[in-house]
């Protein structure tokens, strides 16, 4: 994709019972897939799909269940949108092997490629995208006591990814097909994602193009005061265009219309002469 004049948005689609915003609404294969036709008509250049939540306090979910939620939707929706790049959000080298197979073009790994020992190759033997993320602890308790502490989080967590990225390219996987996560709400407090959000240019400055995540997150909410992950569209497309005038290549979101409306007006103001 090219990423020159703008980002591109990628659509969130949870195949899950107890994702944090829309857990439940697109268990069925039929519902899914309506969804994601929705979301590309509404400007989505990519569908992340998504079959175990990696919420703060989530459990690990098996990789058949994963199959069972991920594979048939995917091949549903290849077959009806063949233009369309579909993400599998997973951490299992068998769940992503299986997703590939379907009809899935990238891996979304917020593990960074450190839970499944064999990711790295089957990422380095398919030549796909890999989406590299950084998050401190698991689901479960990434979030316990408040969350982690930092020193310079915003520089820990790029000293995290490029240690990542240099084990992904020891592994054969071709750096040019790594894109960077700072992992907005992975084991960090409200004042580590306002300043990753802040600051990143920092990680645009890598070199790698950069995903960004920050849809209806908690962080929004704390900081609005809004508790339900749905009323979080104002902040979220505040993140959204943050992330475009930093130059991050792909933005993360749920409200998909909203989202590509907005990064279009800010990619023209920022293209402007």
């Amino acid at each position: 994709m090219d990423f020159q004049t703008g980002p591109v948005v990628m659509g969130v689609l949870n195949v899950t019972p107890d994702s944090f915003s829309d857990g439940g609404e697109y268990e069925s294969v039929g519902a899914a897939v309506e969804r994601a036709a929705r979301m590309v008509a509404e400007g989505a250049r990519i569908i992340d799909i998504g079959g175990e939540s990696t919420r703060p306090g989530s459990s690990p979910v098996p990789a058949e269940e994963q199959f069972a939620r991920t594979v048939p939707v995917i091949r549903e929706i290849r077959a009806c949108h063949p233009g369309i790049a579909i993400s599998i959000d997973t951490r299992l080298a068998e769940v992503a092997r299986a997703a590939l197979q379907a009809g899935a073009d990238i891996v979304n790994d917020v593990s960074a490629l450190q839970d499944d020992p064999a990711l790295p190759d089957l990422i380095a033997s398919e030549g796909v995208p890999i989406v590299l993320m950084h998050k401190r602890g698991v689901p479960a308790d990434m979030q316990a006591g408040g969350g982690p502490q930092y020193d310079d989080v915003v520089a820990e967590v790029i000293e995290f990814l490029s240690k990542r990225l240099r084990f992904a390219t020891t592994r054969g996987i071709d750096p040019d097909r790594v894109i960077i996560d700072p992992g907005i709400g992975f084991g960090k407090r409200v004042e580590h994602n306002v300043a990753l959000m802040r600051h990143l240019d920092r990680f645009v400055q890598t070199g790698q193009p950069v995903l960004v995540g920050a849809s209806r997150k908690s962080f929004i909410g704390a900081t609005l005061g809004i508790d339900d992950p749905r009323e979080r569209l104002a902040g979220s497309l505040a993140c959204a265009v943050l992330a475009t005038l930093a130059g991050v290549a792909v933005v993360r979101a749920h409200d998909v219309k909203a989202t590509v409306d907005a990064v279009r007006m800010c990619a023209a103001i920022r293209s402007s002469p």
